[in-house]
């Protein structure tokens, strides 16, 4: 997996955003689980910021029933969001490749996450980016502590204001 600092995180979104349009961001995670909900944390968190030329769509633990909605809008990047234990600093986002997901790490969708990523870009012709959020599992039953909440929150702050100010 390639992990990133908030810089390198920064960098690498501002290439791979930088000249789309329009973007797509799909949250997905089971929202009952708090360890794999930060993909629709995050995606309800970019949102209510009403950003030009976003679109967020909730895929939840079903990211295939997004497809049809995703063509329609015909973003020119499609970025997802979802929990990935990396065994990083809780609140972490990075990018990762989908070759490198292990079987199990996304264990709670119903079509294999690189599928349902492979598919959006060949047949939509859009960018792909998958956004791993860390999520904390040495206390799998709450939500982040209240440190490494402040954590993801001002990672998304960078990748809400890549998104306001690409172009």
């Amino acid at each position: 997996m390639n992990r990133f600092s908030n810089q390198d995180l920064g960098a690498t979104l501002r290439f791979r955003l930088g000249k789309a349009l329009r973007i797509a961001i799909i949250g997905v995670g089971d929202e009952l689980q708090p360890f794999d909900r930060l993909g629709m944390v995050a995606a309800k968190k970019i949102e209510q910021l009403h950003l030009e030329h976003v679109a967020v769509f909730l895929a939840a633990t079903v990211p295939e029933s997004v497809t049809g909605p995703i063509r329609r809008f015909r973003p020119d990047h499609t970025v997802f969001l979802d929990a990935a234990d990396m065994g990083v600093q809780p609140g972490t986002i990075a990018v990762i490749d989908p070759k490198e997901i292990r079987a199990g790490l996304f264990s709670t969708h119903a079509l294999p996450l690189p599928v349902v990523m492979d598919y959006i870009a060949h047949e939509i012709g859009t960018g792909v980016t998958l956004l791993g959020i860390q999520p904390d599992r040495t206390h799998p039953e709450n939500d982040l502590s209240g440190e490494d909440q402040g954590y993801l929150d001002r990672n998304l702050l960078l990748l809400s204001a890549i998104l306001r100010d690409r172009g």
